[in-house]
């Protein structure tokens, strides 16, 4: 169905003011940039078909986005403000599919936008803000094929699917549900050709990350299993449903909830039963594993954002009706602006904390992480310059010689993408390190006869090389506090060769 002059005019508002609002808040760089966008630029300067916590596909666009555009904060976060508002603008294409007119398209648009979790998730660059613009995209493919029953759309879908797996493996509840639902409510595409092709499409597209972990000992496995024994172990299955609840705004729950009965129990949208099953396919998935994070299932919201829309329209025509519809909207509106600091750092840091002790939002962690005055994914953008600095202040108290032959050795891969980020501006060599992905890049041919380490404590070394001294601390304000008064140490003469206990001391998590 064609979009009406209206039904244009909404999406291209709501579309802009959401890449707008990302676009100022990160040219401010009020906050810095987060700890995982440091290891992905690092990882975007070492591409390979794969990654020991992920695929490719976002490191690949990345390093894109940053010969194109730079390495300022507002350059690396370009994508994901592109996605948010291109996601809305496929919402809107949901909602035209499924029969939807200019209040339901104004709906799902509104509630894609001030959805926090959707709103956290473009705020910084990573494969997540991708993701759900991918869930989107298969979300129309689907509609476009229940409502056309065109073959070739199937091509697309496999296409687009191979590139979701591509950039992260939780596609994979997205394809699972995809085969329920065709199974339990149009199980005659399964006689044809074309959903086996599409699986082969995306089978293909997914190899070289196959080949790539059959290459390096299953490495995403391993990260992944060890993630769930450690960092995520004290996750429960109710921590997952209150998340569902909070992240997606807690405002628009009667929304998202109407959008789950009405896609099994309305009438006009039968036909689109499928979706619905998509949807509870992954949602049974994640609450059976234990550990999931509640950000998991979030691309799966936009289709019921999209048949809640629909059936508001239709179902509340009446006048009194329609006025209780737009009130709600309004408050919804009004109150999201009002959540906007949770999750868009645009408070000053003192401001923020005030502002959240005042809505009563105590700091969390998702990682059983200690925390101070700030979450953690304000605190995560903050310290990295500083320990650069410190850092480097070290490197320059070394002679002539000492540097040349100088490592920079450090257990967690934020600091050692910040040390590898800014740290060229001081001229510093690149850094080793043994967490994830810097594991598979190696020592190299560095041989620990002169070494700085960032982190851990003299207890940690002393046994391991010849001569040790603290040479400084780093302190921070704001950051995580295991990133406050890091220790910062010269290491003289490492007792083995780096390469014989490289794999003894990798860290995948």
């Amino acid at each position: 169905m064609k979009f009406t002059s209206t039904e244009k005019i909404i999406v291209a508002t709501f579309a802009l003011v959401c890449f707008a609002l990302h676009f100022f808040v990160n040219l401010s760089g009020a906050y810095g940039f987060f700890r995982d966008e440091l290891y992905y630029i690092a990882c975007s300067d070492h591409l390979a078909w794969g990654y020991v916590d992920q695929p490719p596909f976002s490191l690949f666009l990345l390093k894109l986005s940053r010969l194109i555009f730079g390495d300022s904060l507002a350059a690396i976060r370009l994508i994901p403000a592109l996605t948010h508002s291109l996601t809305i603008v496929l919402a809107a294409m949901i909602v035209k599919e499924m029969n939807g007119k200019a209040l339901a398209v104004f709906i799902a648009c509104l509630t894609i936008m001030v959805s926090i979790i959707h709103l956290g998730m473009s705020a910084i660059y990573s494969m997540n803000s991708i993701d759900i613009l991918i869930w989107a995209f298969s979300f129309y493919l689907i509609l476009r094929i229940i409502n056309t029953q065109e073959n070739r759309l199937w091509i697309w879908l496999g296409i687009v699917l191979g590139i979701g797996l591509l950039n992260k493996i939780s596609i994979l509840f997205l394809g699972s549900g995809i085969f329920v639902g065709f199974l339990l409510m149009d199980r005659k595409w399964f006689a044809t050709r074309w959903p086996y092709i599409a699986g082969l499409l995306a089978f293909v597209i997914f190899l070289p990350y196959i080949i790539w972990n059959l290459n390096h000992d299953l490495a995403h496995l391993e990260f992944i299993h060890n993630a769930s024994a450690g960092k995520y172990s004290g996750r429960t299955r109710f921590d997952f449903i209150k998340e569902q609840l909070l992240y997606l705004n807690p405002l628009s729950a009667p929304i998202w909830l109407t959008g789950i009965v009405v896609l099994f129990f309305y009438k006009p949208l039968e036909k689109f039963r499928l979706l619905g099953w998509i949807f509870l396919t992954a949602f049974i998935i994640l609450i059976v594993n234990r550990t999931s994070k509640g950000e998991y299932l979030s691309p799966a919201y936009i289709i019921l954002f999209a048949a809640a829309g629909v059936f508001i329209e239709q179902a509340f025509t009446k006048p009194a009706l329609k006025w209780i519809t737009y009130s709600y909207l309004f408050i919804l509106f009004i109150c999201s602006i009002l959540l906007l600091p949770v999750v868009l750092p645009i408070l000053p840091v003192e401001e923020y904390i005030r502002y959240s002790e005042a809505i009563g939002n105590k700091p969390s962690s998702s990682e059983n992480k200690e925390l101070s005055e700030l979450p953690q994914f304000y605190a995560d953008m903050f310290g990295w310059k500083e320990k650069v600095r410190d850092v480097a202040k070290v490197y320059n108290s070394l002679s002539d010689e000492d540097k040349a032959r100088c490592t920079i050795f450090s257990n967690n891969y934020g600091r050692n993408g910040a040390l590898d980020f800014f740290g060229k501006e001081y001229g510093l060599p690149e850094t080793i390190g043994n967490h994830n992905n810097y594991v598979i890049w190696g020592p190299g041919n560095h041989t620990g006869d002169v070494m700085i380490i960032l982190g851990g404590s003299m207890e940690d070394h002393k046994n391991d090389f010849e001569s040790i001294t603290l040479a400084g601390v780093s302190d921070c304000k704001y950051c995580m506090p295991y990133e406050n008064h890091v220790n910062i140490f010269i290491c003289r003469g490492l007792k083995y060769k780096l390469t014989d206990i490289w794999k003894e001391i990798k860290h995948y998590e």
